[in-house]
C-alpha cells in the first residue's frame, strides 16, 4: 500500500481508555487523529462550522416542479405559490436552512421601530453565536437594523428598553427575557424562528420552554421551525409549536443509492477486513475514501494497523474542541487527508466531492443489534453525491453481520453483489 495521511475519527461508543492506546512512535510519523463527539449539539455546531457554503442538493421541490400535476409546475415567483405562513422545513445541512430564515427576518423587520420584531431560539449558546454571526454577515447591507444575543452572560436589568430588531438566543434567556424581566414584548414578535428542532428536543428542558414563549406570541406571527432531521418526536414538536403550517421537506440522499455501486465482502474476523481493505485500496485509485467502524475500540486497533502499514497518521485528544474537528474535516476536505476512519460522528453532514468509496468496515445497527438503515444510507450517501457515481464496499465477519447486510437489501429493495477481494482483477472492474 502506499504511503498516504489518514485520519481517525472516533466517538465515545462502547470503548475504553485502553481501546485507543496506540503505539505511533514510528520516526517521521504523526499520532493517529481521535475525534470525539459528545452530542446531537455537538454534531449540528460542527454541520454549521464547517458548511461555509451551500451543498449542492436534488431536492423534492425541483421534482415537483417537473411534475404536471404538481401546484408547482407552473409556478414562476413565490408570490404565485401563495404560501401559508407558518412553515415547517426540513433538510440536510448545508443546503441554505438558516439563509432562508435570516432572510425571512431581515424582510419583515421595520428599522423605523426600535423594538424587537423578530425572534430566533437556538438550543445552545454556540448555535445562538453561529446563527448570530450569519445574520450580521446578511444584514451587514442593512445597518440599520441590530441584533441582540439573548444568552447567558448577557445580563440585562428588568425592564431594560431593547431596541435592537432582532433577538438570537437560547429558550432559557428568551423566556427569561419575555416573561421574568420584561425586556421582549412578544406581543410585538412578527416572526418567530425555532432553529435546530431536532437539537431542541433532546436538550432538557428546552422543549417547555420553547412552547412557554410560542404561546405569548401573537396568532397573526409567523412561526417557522427548521430541523436537519424528522424524527415522530420532532414532528409531535414542530405540530405543537407551528399551527397550520406549510411543510417542505427535502429528499436527502434516497436517490444517491442508484448512483452508488455497493458491494459486500466475506470475511471470518477483523484481520481479513483489514486485509480486504488493504487489497481494495492497492488496486483501485482513490480520490478520497471514509471508512466507518462501529467502536471507538475497533477504529483505534484500525488505526494501530494503518500505522505498522507505515501510513502518516496524527493524534488528536478526547478534549477537541467542536473548532477543532471542524479543522480535521476541512483538512480531509481540502485532500490533506485522503482516507478518514470514523463512527457515526461523519456520518451526516459532510459533503466532500473528491469521496469516491465509503467503506463499512462494520455495518450500523440499531441498539437492539438490527440494521440501522438510516444510518446506513447517510454513510454511504457520502459517496456518489454531486452526480457523480460512488462506490460502497460492506465487510460482513459473520451470520450477524450476513443479516443485517440482508435487512439493508430489503428495506431499500436494492441487491448488494458479493465482491472477491483477492482477486484483483474483480476488484478494477468495480471501478470502472
Amino acid at each position: 500500500m502506499a504511503t498516504d495521511s489518514w485520519a481517525l475519527a472516533v466517538d465515545k461508543q462502547e470503548a475504553t481508555t485502553d481501546s485507543v492506546s496506540l503505539n505511533c512512535r514510528r520516526t517521521g510519523h504523526s499520532p493517529v487523529t481521535l475525534v470525539f463527539l459528545e452530542d446531537k449539539a455537538a454534531q449540528s455546531l460542527l454541520n454549521k462550522m464547517i458548511h461555509t457554503s451551500l451543498v449542492n442538493t436534488t431536492n423534492q421541490v425541483e421534482v415537483l416542479q417537473r411534475d404536471p400535476n404538481s401546484p408547482l409546475y407552473s409556478v414562476k415567483t413565490f408570490e404565485e405559490l401563495r404560501l401559508p405562513q407558518n412553515l415547517i422545513a426540513q433538510s440536510q445541512s448545508g443546503t441554505g436552512k438558516t439563509a432562508a430564515f435570516v432572510l425571512a427576518m431581515l424582510s419583515h423587520v421595520d428599522p423605523t421601530n426600535k423594538w424587537a420584531q423578530c425572534l430566533c431560539i437556538a438550543p445552545t449558546y454556540e448555535l445562538a453565536l453561529q446563527t448570530g454571526k450569519v445574520i450580521e454577515q446578511m444584514g451587514k447591507f442593512y445597518p440599520e437594523v441590530k441584533l441582540a444575543y439573548a444568552i447567558r452572560g448577557n445580563k440585562l436589568d428588568r425592564g431594560a428598553k431593547l431596541q435592537e430588531q432582532i433577538v438570537i438566543g437560547t429558550p432559557g434567556t428568551v423566556l427569561d427575557w419575555c416573561s421574568k424581566l420584561k425586556i421582549i414584548n412578544p406581543k410585538k414578535i412578527s416572526v418567530f424562528v425555532l432553529d435546530e428542532a431536532d437539537v431542541m428536543i433532546a436538550t432538557q428542558g428546552h422543549q417547555d420552554q420553547s412552547i412557554r414563549i410560542q404561546r405569548m406570541l401573537p396568532k397573526e406571527c409567523q412561526m417557522l421551525l427548521f430541523s436537519a432531521t424528522f424524527e415522530d418526536s420532532v414532528w409531535k414538536f414542530a405540530e405543537r409549536v407551528v399551527p397550520d403550517p406549510n411543510i417542505i421537506k427535502l429528499k436527502r440522499e434516497e436517490e444517491t443509492l442508484d448512483t452508488i455501486k455497493q458491494y459486500y465482502v466475506l470475511c471470518s474476523d477483523k484481520e481479513e477486513k483489514f486485509t480486504a481493505l488493504c487489497n481494495i485500496y492497492g488496486a483501485i485509485t482513490i480520490a478520497q475514501a471514509m471508512i466507518f467502524c462501529h467502536t471507538r475500540r475497533t477504529a483505534g486497533w484500525l488505526a494501530a494497523e494503518l500505522t505498522k502499514e507505515g501510513h502518516v497518521v496524527a493524534l488528536l485528544s478526547g478534549e477537541m474542541t467542536v473548532e477543532q474537528r471542524a479543522t480535521i474535516i476541512e483538512r480531509f476536505r481540502e485532500g490533506k487527508e485522503k482516507v478518514l476512519v470514523t463512527t457515526n460522528v461523519c456520518s451526516r453532514g459532510i459533503d466532500v466531492e473528491q469521496v469516491s468509496v465509503v467503506i463499512n468496515f462494520d455495518l450500523p445497527m440499531d441498539k437492539d443489534g438490527n440494521a440501522d438503515n438510516e444510518t446506513y444510507l447517510h454513510r454511504i450517501g457520502r459517496t456518489g453525491r454531486f452526480g457523480k457515481r460512488g462506490l460502497a464496499v460492506n465487510m460482513i465477519d459473520s451470520k450477524h453481520s450476513m443479516n443485517i447486510l440482508n435487512q439493508i437489501e430489503e428495506h431499500f429493495n436494492k441487491k448488494i453483489n458479493k465482491l472477491d477481494t483477492d482477486d484483483l482483477d474483480e476488484i478494477e472492474k468495480i471501478s470502472n
